[in-house]
């Protein structure tokens, strides 16, 4: 008797499942509001941050590991203070502890300070781009506008993996991961603009086409960046999964890869349009 078929359907179910109550948890926070947004935000960089961490220690580094957390459940909830320069005060915080922990660790050295700047920037800083792009209108304009950027990212991962799957021939980063396509990204970018342009005819902040077609364009790019950056830090650890919080993809962070490129790629575009 073959278990094969019915073993792969449930991988499938599970790893459907499992998304389905991910992306309805994300959705619902941020259909709540701008608080809530930071919540779910602050959540998931921490367990983003946890499992990076978890792979640092297992390769013989030495990163600090509270002041890591600290600064990253920080910066998704820096939007929410009063301060509008409270994401460069929570970086100054950062940077000074590590000084001063390096200063008064003698056993500490500049690989373990630098790897403990860079996960909370790369995980909470990341975060805090979604937290401000859903400050930007605490009504349903602001609900509407995280939710594509979000939405445009899962869509191109989607995409991805359907037109890949299908119709993927020539490999796009072999070395880093196999299972990637070239035409897989172009389904992907596909997906990504497609959502933009809803932005646009939903006229969600008044974006523009012109303005909404480069935004999906550089976002689906730096989307497929963020996965293709998180799978080399993987490879250099030697795992498959950054964790098995969520059965079927993995850790958070390996399912939160792309949106950390992607959401930041968003609100610096937002940002210098003047939508946000």
């Amino acid at each position: 008797m073959n278990n094969a078929a019915p073993e792969g359907t449930s991988k499938v179910l599970v790893r459907t499942v499992v998304g389905a109550i991910y992306a309805v948890s994300v959705v619902g926070c941020l259909y709540l509001g701008i608080t809530a947004t930071a919540g779910i935000s602050t959540l998931m960089a921490c367990m983003c941050a946890w499992e990076l961490l978890r792979l640092l220690h297992g390769s013989g580094r030495q990163p600090n590991d509270i002041i890591a957390l600290i600064a990253t459940a920080l910066y998704p909830i820096a939007p929410l203070m009063p301060q509008a320069s409270a994401i460069s005060l929570v970086t100054i915080g950062l940077l000074v502890a590590c000084g001063a922990w390096y200063v008064a660790s003698p056993r500490v050295t500049i690989h373990d300070v630098g790897m403990t700047l860079f996960v909370p920037v790369y995980c909470g800083f990341a975060f805090s781009c979604v937290t401000s792009i859903r400050a930007c209108d605490p009504g349903i304009q602001g609900f509407l506008l995280t939710f594509g950027v979000l939405g445009s990212v899962w869509l191109n991962d989607a995409m991805a993996y359907f037109i890949g799957s299908k119709f993927g021939k020539r490999k796009l980063a072999p070395r880093i991961s196999p299972n990637k396509s070239v035409e897989g990204f172009w389904g992907g970018l596909a997906g990504c603009m497609i959502i933009w342009t809803v932005l646009f005819i939903l006229k969600v902040r008044n974006i523009g086409l012109l303005f909404a077609i480069p935004c999906g364009l550089a976002v689906g790019c730096t989307a497929v960046l963020g996965d293709l950056f998180e799978s080399r830090i993987k490879r250099g650890f030697g795992v498959k999964d950054s964790g098995n919080l969520l059965p079927g993809h993995g850790g958070m962070l390996d399912r939160s890869d792309a949106l950390i490129f992607g959401s930041m790629t968003a609100y610096f575009l937002l940002t210098l349009g003047g939508i946000v």
